[in-house]
This record gives C-alpha cells, sequence and structure tokens, in this order.
C-alpha cells in the first residue's frame, strides 16, 4: 500500500508534455535540416541529431570521463555557490535547457530546499525518455518537488513555456551547451531568453573559457573512445530515423581545436569513396574519400566579452564565479528593463 501511495505522489507531481515545434518549423518537411546540411558543398548535421535515447546515455558517460573537465569543474563550481544563488534569486521556479539526467539540477534543488523554498522544476530536453526516468528519480528524492517536463527542442520550449507556478523564473542554461551555438545563432537565441523573461527575473548560464588546446583537445577525444562512439552514434539515429543506410564503420570521429576560432570542431571524416541513402527524406548523398560531416563547434569563451553580449540584450550578469584555474565560469543574469 506504502509503494502505491508513493507511485501515485509522483503522478500527481509529475507532467510531460511533447511540445509542437512552431509554426515555421512545423510548416516546413521533417528531416529539411537534414537535407540542408548534407546538400551543402561543406557537409554538417544539426547536434540535436546526437540525442536519441542512445546519445544521451553516451553524453552522461562523457561526462564522467578522466579527460572531460567541464562538468566536474561546472559542478565544483555549482557546489560552492548554489546557496549564494539561491539566496540572490529567492524562491523561484527552475527551468533548465537541455536538462539530460538533471544531475547538476540537484545542487540547485538542494539549495533552494534548504531555505524552504517551494521547488518548481521545467525540465526540457529533446530526449523524452531522459526526461522521464530521471524526474521520475527526482520527485522520488524531493518530496516536495513538482516537475512539469519539455519534451523538445530549445525553441519550440522558450515559445510555449507555460504560465508560472511560482513568483519568479530562472532559466538555466549550464554545461557550456551555448558553445554550440555560432555567433549569428548566439544573439538569435539571447533574444529568446530575453523574451522568456519578466522584467527581475533570472538567467544562469555556464560557459567554458578559453585555456590551452593540450587541455581542451583531450576532451573532445578520450582515450576510451566513448565521444567517437557518440559522434558515430549520430548516423544510427539518421539511419534509425529516417531509413538510412549510413555504414558507420565507413566513417571516423575527428575532433580538434581551431585556435584562430577557439573553438572545438568535431566531425564525422568518410573512410572511403561512398554513396548513402535516406529513404524517408528521399535524399542521395555521395561523399568523397576524406570528405567531412561537420556534427558540432564547442567555441570557448572569453569573460567579458561574453557578459558584453548579454547586457546588450538587458541580461545583466549581477555575479560571475569561476574555478581557481579560470577554466569554466557560471554567470547569474538579471534581466533589465
Amino acid at each position: 500500500m506504502s509503494i502505491l501511495k508513493a507511485v501515485n505522489s509522483i503522478e500527481e507531481r509529475l507532467q510531460i508534455q511533447r511540445l509542437q515545434e512552431p509554426t515555421r518549423v512545423v510548416t516546413s518537411t521533417v528531416g529539411s535540416d537534414v537535407v540542408k546540411g548534407l546538400t551543402q558543398t561543406s557537409k554538417s548535421l544539426p547536434p540535436c541529431y546526437f540525442y536519441d535515447d542512445r546519445g544521451s546515455e553516451l553524453f552522461e558517460r562523457i561526462c564522467e570521463l578522466p579527460e572531460y573537465y567541464v562538468t566536474r569543474t561546472e559542478t565544483a563550481i555549482l557546489q560552492q555557490y548554489a546557496g549564494e544563488i539561491a539566496k540572490i534569486t529567492g524562491a523561484c521556479e527552475l527551468v533548465e535547457l537541455g536538462s539530460g539526467n538533471s544531475t547538476k539540477t540537484r545542487i540547485l534543488l538542494d539549495a533552494y530546499q534548504q531555505l524552504n523554498y517551494p521547488l518548481h522544476y521545467l525540465p526540457i530536453d529533446v530526449c523524452a525518455g531522459i526526461l522521464e526516468s530521471s524526474a521520475k528519480q527526482l520527485l522520488q528524492d524531493y518530496p516536495s518537488l513538482k516537475v512539469y517536463a519539455l519534451a523538445g527542442t530549445y525553441e519550440s520550449a522558450l515559445a510555449q513555456l507555460t504560465t508560472r507556478k511560482l513568483s519568479s523564473r530562472m532559466i538555466c542554461f549550464i554545461g557550456s551547451t551555448l558553445g554550440n551555438l555560432n555567433l549569428q545563432e548566439c544573439d538569435v537565441f539571447l533574444s529568446q531568453i530575453k523574451t522568456s523573461l519578466q522584467v527581475g527575473e533570472y538567467f544562469l548560464l555556464g560557459i567554458d573559457l578559453q585555456k590551452p588546446k593540450e587541455i581542451v583537445e583531450p576532451a573532445y577525444n578520450d582515450s576510451q573512445g566513448v565521444t567517437a562512439e557518440f559522434n558515430l552514434n549520430m548516423l544510427e539515429h539518421l539511419n534509425r530515423r529516417f531509413e538510412g543506410d549510413f555504414d558507420t564503420t565507413q566513417f571516423a570521429h575527428w575532433s580538434f581545436y581551431n585556435e584562430t576560432e577557439k573553438q572545438i570542431e568535431m566531425h564525422l571524416k568518410s573512410g572511403r569513396s561512398q554513396t548513402v541513402h535516406l529513404k524517408s527524406l528521399n535524399l542521395t548523398v555521395n561523399f568523397a574519400p576524406g570528405e567531412t560531416i561537420l556534427t558540432e563547434i564547442s567555441r570557448k569563451f572569453d569573460l567579458d566579452t561574453i557578459k558584453q553580449q548579454l547586457a546588450a540584450k538587458g541580461l545583466t550578469p549581477i555575479q560571475t564565479w569561476t574555478d581557481q584555474n579560470q577554466w569554466f565560469g557560471l554567470l547569474l543574469c538579471q534581466l533589465q528593463a
């Protein structure tokens, strides 16, 4: 009887919604971004195709790798300063973009719980499976927590956020995912963040800072090959979703730090001349030996420059925290009038 009550309690505190894409996306053909990317002279694919269930699992493994300093560095900053963040913002609902398994979110939830603030959490992720599993675990561990999970892209989620359940809101974009956006995409994204907040509300941003390539490159070329598996899984995802015939044994993971652009570039390199079909997209793609598909960039930021960009959007940084090595930055911003 006690187990049944616990399950019912979790169900009462959990809602998961699969979001419709914004109108301009819905009216385009599903997979049009794949077609566009693979028919360009320099082929590319959107990073969102990393994240089927398998891709999400692999990314969680990446976060635990010894070479991948990003997660543990940001986690240490959060552990040190989460209490300060909670005191600055007061009670607010937490909206997290790209929530994954919500591991780092627990640090924030603990801080708000210690101050006896109500806990309301809106995790957003393209992978509905990991949303559900992580939300149910959180609800078991936080008896007063309420979760309203949104399965969809950042764009659709920000456009369809529900009415606030608490008096204030903080949007969290941690893990340095901002680095996956180019300059133009970043500008559009920050405008969307601004639109999703009311004056006085908060934006918590994690960014990977510029550092020597000797530190950066191994984080994307780990000795266990997990990042390579994660990268290649994108092709498996496309095969399943669009009836494709990518042979992943004929592609190789290739990642390097572009020191001029201050960004990691991750590619899949064709091992030979080959032709690939994506049946449901009516697409045939030819690859030359050594030809690549750009699957991700990961920009590394200058702290003063990103502060200026945020302030120009009205997202004024009111507090900044870094680790002792200055490898990672956590910025708490507030929307100004």
